[in-house]
């Protein structure tokens, strides 16, 4: 009887352990969301009060943009499990190295992206279905945005490195410096005070893009100094490494795939939803921005999860590997359940943060409770997906998400909109039909537990 008391305190024992680990991974990246979404927030007020066509061209900027992010992105996953894999077997030596190589091909991507965005900046827009006042105000804004966008890229390769070598306290100190920067910034650009001009949208562009050059800047040099716990050797630094990119590429391009896939799926789906109109969509963007705030945590356990997994294989603990998925699913389903009420209950005050059109509030409000039914879905997927990454199990990811945006997403919303006439809650019940589908199929990959073989 005794010896089993002790079993169930020993087993209690590690659980209190694992969640500490947990939580001592996530909180900075919880902190850093948090702060980050806070910033788009505030954002937005200073942008909604230039007026819908504003808030609209942002709205549209984004969707081909987070192509350029999705390429970084996915490329940082490779980075990340490679990096957790050779920390877990003590191999520090080669953490630097793999930084090192997707440190150069985000180069060369970034450099591309950008030259692409400037020069065609109003074909995407075109494009994208925007009306000819949010063409103009959208072009202008995307080239105030690509100064930034290199040192961006560059920085997402240093934040997935220390993230897989478990060190997340530095990404988050530094991106709070660029949002405070970046919120100082819009305050002085946007509205012209303090004798700054007075640049409007292209303010806030600008702003964005002087606040990521500083980041960028901070973890290169913060990578190069050797004070933390990867080194970069300038020795060679331009020699590329194929055997490593490839190895990197073999984890990084399913989530690559997974992510343009979904992107190219979500610019259709916001370009069903701009078809209803300029105050319709406003409403659409601001409750996606509002909404954005059950990321954080959800997107911090998913960060735990992926360094735990890739760390205990490299150590050949496939076991611990998988009590750390579950007990990361367990804190994310109470956080993302507490989101959820707050969706339910208070969907208005989230909106009135932005704007004080009753229409948008009234169309906004609606599209939070509609959303909170997604909650618990869309943390399984992070967190699942995320351990899945972590072993470097990316092929199922891309999979479960290439179906579910494009018939979950916008084939329902297509159906819902332009079919059935269900108006702006269609849109947002098939973005609740793409997180249930999402979250289900990880959650079904990970028990097969096929991930645990995967070499990288």
């Amino acid at each position: 009887m005794e010896r089993k008391q002790d079993i169930k305190e020993e087993i209690l024992e590690k659980e209190l352990s694992t969640r500490k680990i947990i939580l001592k991974l996530a909180w900075p990246v919880i902190i850093e969301q948090s702060l980050a979404t806070i910033t788009q927030i505030v954002d937005m007020m200073m942008v909604g009060r230039l007026g819908a066509a504003q808030v609209t061209a942002i709205g549209l900027t984004i969707q081909p943009l987070l192509f350029a992010h999705a390429l970084a992105a996915a490329l940082s996953v490779g980075t990340t499990a490679l990096v957790a894999r050779f920390t877990g077997r003590g191999e520090e030596s080669k953490c630097g190295r793999v930084l090192q190589q997707s440190l150069l091909f985000s180069l060369l991507v970034g450099s591309v992206g950008g030259t692409f965005f400037y020069f065609f900046a109003s074909n995407v827009m075109s494009i994208m279905g925007a009306e000819p006042q949010v063409v103009t105000l959208g072009t202008s804004y995307f080239r105030y945005l690509v100064p930034g966008f290199i040192f961006m890229m560059l920085g997402f390769m240093v934040t997935a490195a220390l993230r897989g070598a478990g060190d997340t306290r530095t990404p988050m100190k530094v991106n709070i410096l660029v949002n405070i920067l970046n919120v100082i910034g819009n305050y002085l650009l946007i509205f012209g005070h303090f004798g700054a001009p007075e640049l409007g949208l292209d303010g806030a562009g600008l702003s964005t893009s002087i606040s990521r050059g500083v980041g960028g800047i901070i973890l290169l040099y913060f990578a190069f100094s050797g004070r933390g716990v990867l080194m970069l050797v300038g020795k060679k630094f331009f020699m590329p490494d194929f055997e490593l990119i490839r190895r990197i590429l073999k984890i990084g391009l399913p989530a690559t795939l997974e992510q343009l896939v979904m992107r190219t799926a979500q610019i259709f789906y916001v370009r069903v939803v701009s078809g209803l109109g300029t105050v319709a969509f406003a409403a659409h963007q601001i409750a996606i921005n509002a909404e954005s705030i059950s990321y954080m945590p959800g997107f911090g356990i998913a960060v735990a999860a992926t360094t735990l997994v890739g760390q205990n294989l490299g150590a050949g603990r496939p076991g611990e590997a998988e009590k750390s998925s579950y007990e990361a699913w367990k804190i994310g389903s109470v956080i993302m359940g507490f989101m959820a009420l707050v969706f339910l209950i208070f969907p208005e005050t989230l909106i009135k943060l932005y704007t004080s059109n009753p229409e948008i509030i009234q169309l906004g409000a609606r599209n939070l409770r509609i959303i909170a039914f997604s909650q618990l879905p869309m943390g399984t997927q992070f967190i699942f997906a995320g351990s899945l990454r972590g072993a470097g199990d990316t092929r199922p990811v891309f999979y479960s998400t290439a179906v579910s945006s494009w018939i979950g997403r916008f084939g329902m919303a297509y159906l819902f909109i332009q079919v059935w006439h269900w108006g702006l809650a269609g849109a947002w019940v098939a973005m609740v039909i793409d997180w249930i589908m999402r979250g289900s199929f990880v959650l079904f990959r990970f028990r097969q537990g096929k991930w645990k073989q995967i070499e990288v």
